[in-house]
Formats: C-alpha cells, sequence, structure tokens
C-alpha cells in the first residue's frame, strides 16, 4: 500500500468521482471537510474497518500528511482528495450515500469584508443535502462563537436539516486544532444536524465567482499551528 493508493487524482472537479472503482459503495461512508493531517478521520478509519473515510483537503501537505498516516497504518479504508469542498458536495460526490459529514474549525474568516470565503452558505447546504442519505448527519464544531450561531441560523432557516445531538469527541479523537485549541483554554462549539428527504441527484451548475469561492483559510489556521 502506498500514498498513491490513498489520494484519489482528481483531474475534473466537476465530474463524478467513480466511486465504485476505489471502494465498495455498499459499505458507509464517512467524509471529513477540511481533514488536515488525518488525525480524526484515520484514526477513525482504524476503528471501524468496514466502513469508508474521505476527506477533503485543499493544501497538498496536508494531503501528503494524511496519506502517510493512512500508509502506515494499512487503512485501506481511508481516501483523501485535495479540491475545494463546495465543488466536491456539488459535483464529485455520490447523491445520498455519505451517512456521516464532519466540519471541524473551518476558517470562520472573522472580517466582515471576507465573509463570502465562508463554507457555510446556500450553495453549501444544498450540495450537503445533495451527499448526505436521509437521514444522515453533519457534525460540526468551532471555535468562534459569532460563526458558530451564523452555521445555526443556516441551518434554522433551511427545512431540509433536523438539529440533533452531536457525537461526543474524546481528547483521542480531537483534531490537530481543537487539540490546539482546547490546549490555550478556548471553548469549543459543536453542533449537529440530520438531514429530511433528499434532494436531486444533480444540481444546477455552481455559478459562484472565484472571488467568492469558500476558503479553508490555509493563512490563519497555519498560523495557529505554528503559534
Amino acid at each position: 500500500m502506498t500514498i498513491d493508493d490513498v489520494i484519489i487524482r482528481v483531474d475534473d472537479p466537476v465530474k463524478p468521482l467513480d466511486c465504485a472503482a476505489l471502494y465498495d459503495p455498499a459499505r458507509t461512508l464517512e467524509v471529513e471537510v477540511g481533514c488536515g493531517k488525518g488525525r480524526f478521520l484515520n484514526l477513525r478509519a482504524a476503528q471501524f474497518p468496514q466502513r469508508e473515510f474521505l476527506g477533503v483537503e485543499r493544501m497538498k501537505s496536508r494531503v501528503e500528511s494524511f496519506a502517510r498516516k493512512a500508509v502506515r497504518g494499512n487503512l485501506a479504508n481511508a481516501h483523501v482528495c485535495r479540491i475545494e469542498a463546495l465543488y466536491a458536495f456539488h459535483y464529485l460526490l455520490p447523491a445520498h450515500h455519505a451517512e456521516k459529514v464532519y466540519v471541524f474549525f473551518p476558517d470562520p474568516w472573522p472580517k466582515r469584508k471576507h465573509h463570502s470565503h465562508r463554507l457555510f452558505g446556500e450553495a453549501f447546504l444544498s450540495a450537503l443535502h445533495r451527499v448526505l442519505r436521509e437521514g444522515g448527519k453533519l457534525e460540526f464544531a468551532t471555535d468562534h462563537e459569532e460563526y458558530f450561531h451564523v452555521v445555526e441560523e443556516c441551518f434554522a432557516n433551511d427545512a431540509r436539516y433536523r438539529r440533533t445531538e452531536p457525537m461526543p469527541r474524546p481528547p483521542e479523537v480531537w483534531t490537530e486544532f481543537e487539540t490546539l485549541f482546547r490546549g490555550k483554554g478556548m471553548e469549543v462549539f459543536s453542533a449537529a444536524w440530520e438531514a429530511i428527504g433528499q434532494s436531486p441527484d444533480t444540481l444546477p451548475p455552481l455559478q459562484v465567482m472565484p472571488d467568492d469561492e469558500p476558503r479553508e483559510g490555509i493563512e490563519r489556521r497555519d498560523k495557529a499551528m505554528e503559534d
């Protein structure tokens, strides 16, 4: 097993992945957005070998770190792809298949002029609903209280979702960022929502200007990891 077995190469960001060629589509799928170096998702993959796990990450060095962890653990059920999350959910991932989607500590883009870069908005919620199976869950956590309430409002105003209890996350499964922030005594806000009904298998083409695409906030989060 090599890192090439773990990393899914994306040649066309609007072409659906041939998931059947990557893993058994009859198995449960869990997806993490902004998976970083893969601490959380690789631990999940080791704990649940009968499930499939996919990390979505923009940063090349983190994708490679994720893959090296999977190789060391011989985790054939863990994969990662380097792509913007909105495109992955809108085009690449199979419809109505994911049981869980994790979004932990996305960059909150706190300045008002940067709010358009935030992941959570109408486009992502529609794409997320396309990917989740009925009853599938979105698990969310952030260290930024204002952004937490913004995300709460997004879901509260969307009849396709119902709020539910978030999963327990003991210290051994904290992401790199959660470990960092809790170590500094920062409060963490968590919530979860489940999908109601099913969206169409395909959505209209994205109409997003490049400057308005969501971003994972590489600069701010990398600086936090270095502090």
